[in-house]
């Protein structure tokens, strides 16, 4: 008897520990179970938060290169603008230079002159003087000579350096201008420095005014793909180019454009072609240096090339200028038989002029309103008597009032005639 109830006792102890150890088993089974789900599903969540967050880097820390930290200058934002001139010239030019530079002055702008190597030393140390001592230029020391003279040949690269040196100085030493405009001391004004601020004061300061094409013919075949060597780059006396016999194929890596070599370009452009942080300016400025009157196309292609300028292309060099028909290499002197076609133009500016032609004497007294060979007076001037002084006993206004006048709206006839025609943004870099 006792047997069987120790016999009975020890199979349910046996049966006990049976289902204690099933139900350990299933809860182990359960367990690992949802360890199994927990660690899957957080893997999935941790994995697609790295994706996540890995893509989301990709896409808004993308590299930063140089380019992308330069950006084009913003314009003043002064109601009147300013402008800076190079005036230029060689042997020879240093009176008509005086009288152009005296035409074009006004105390708000900023001006360099310069007479290049070829002429004496005498003569560029008389512009130098003139420059020195004028008493309204040491008033607003606005004028300055350009004392390290270079070697300028109009058929080869130096002419585009030069405008890039004067440049380069007129950014660093005449502040914040708006518009650079090159011009030489064969040209002259047939509006005043007032008619020509007021009317600039209207339109946007990126504009540039520079007559481009990409239509350049038989430029292709006389000036691309021919080289050609300027003794000005390394000589100290002038002389023609000379040719090299090889000849090279036009560039694919940019278009080539062509058109006048006076212009008016924007401070951010010419800070551009200063910095030349995308390396084209270099680029093209390399490829010109062996180009036959490269002046004709730097500044073009380069413009034109750029996709931050070349929507901002106003079609006109702002010039009267008589060419023959095909054009030669130089226009025609200009005379009194030219003077109705001059006023009629309603350009800003008109070349080319012999010394003391009696024509630019028409221009002063009729156009400019002043004596001679005189300064031309304005609302900066508060003086009413003759512009052949030398201001130095007068007090000055202030340099932003403006007096415009007929040649004020010639001018905006024209600008307002080149912004709205039908073929305005078809002309840009076309």
């Amino acid at each position: 008897m006792n047997k069987l109830m120790e016999s009975g006792s020890a199979n349910k102890l046996q049966q006990h520990k049976k289902k204690s150890w099933f139900l350990l088993l299933t809860f182990s089974l359960i367990l690992s179970t949802l360890l199994i789900i927990i660690s899957v599903t957080s893997t999935s969540s941790t994995s697609s938060l790295f994706y996540y967050t890995r893509t989301r880097r990709t896409k808004t820390q993308l590299p930063q290169f140089v380019e992308s930290k330069l950006r084009v200058a913003p314009t003043s934002p002064n109601p009147v603008p300013k402008l800076a001139y190079l005036i230029s010239g060689s042997a020879g030019d240093g009176e008509s230079l005086k009288r152009t530079l005296k035409a074009l002055y006004h105390p708000r702008n900023e001006y360099a002159v310069h007479l290049d190597l070829e002429a004496s030393a005498e003569e560029r140390l008389e512009v130098a003087k003139f420059v020195k001592s004028e008493p309204l230029f040491k008033k607003f020391g606005n004028v300055r000579m350009v004392t390290r003279a270079n070697l300028v040949t109009y058929r080869g690269p130096t002419m585009v350096t030069n405008t890039l040196h004067a440049a380069a100085i007129l950014f660093k030493e005449g502040g914040n201008w708006d518009w650079f405009i090159n011009l030489s001391a064969s040209d002259y004004p047939l509006v005043t420095q007032d008619d020509l601020l007021h009317t600039l004061s209207t339109i946007p300061r990126d504009l540039n005014f520079i007559e481009h094409t990409s239509d350049i013919g038989w430029k292709e075949y006389q000036r691309a793909k021919p080289v050609i060597i300027d003794p000005g780059l390394y000589s100290r006396q002038k002389s023609d180019v000379f040719w090299v016999s090889e000849k090279r194929s036009v560039p694919t890596a940019y278009r080539l454009f062509t058109g006048s070599a006076w212009m008016m370009l924007s401070h951010p452009f010419i800070e551009y072609c200063l910095w030349g942080w995308d390396n084209l300016p270099r680029i093209a400025l390399m490829y010109y240096a062996n180009f036959l009157s490269s002046p004709e196309g730097y500044f073009h292609t380069v413009i034109c090339n750029a996709y931050e300028f070349r929507n901002a292309t106003v079609n006109h060099d702002l010039h009267f200028i008589s060419w023959d028909n095909p054009p030669k290499q130089h226009p025609h002197f200009l005379t009194v038989d030219d003077y109705r076609r001059m006023v009629d133009s309603n350009a800003p500016f008109a070349r080319k002029f012999g010394k003391n032609e009696p024509v630019l004497d028409k221009i002063d007294s009729e156009l400019l309103n002043c004596d001679a060979n005189g300064f031309v007076l304005g609302g900066w001037f508060n003086n009413e008597g003759t512009s052949n002084v030398t201001f130095q006993d007068h007090d000055r206004a202030n340099t932003t009032e403006l007096r415009p006048g007929p040649g004020a709206e010639r001018l905006k006839r024209l600008i307002s005639d080149l912004l709205s025609a039908e073929d305005f943004h078809a002309k840009q870099c076309s």
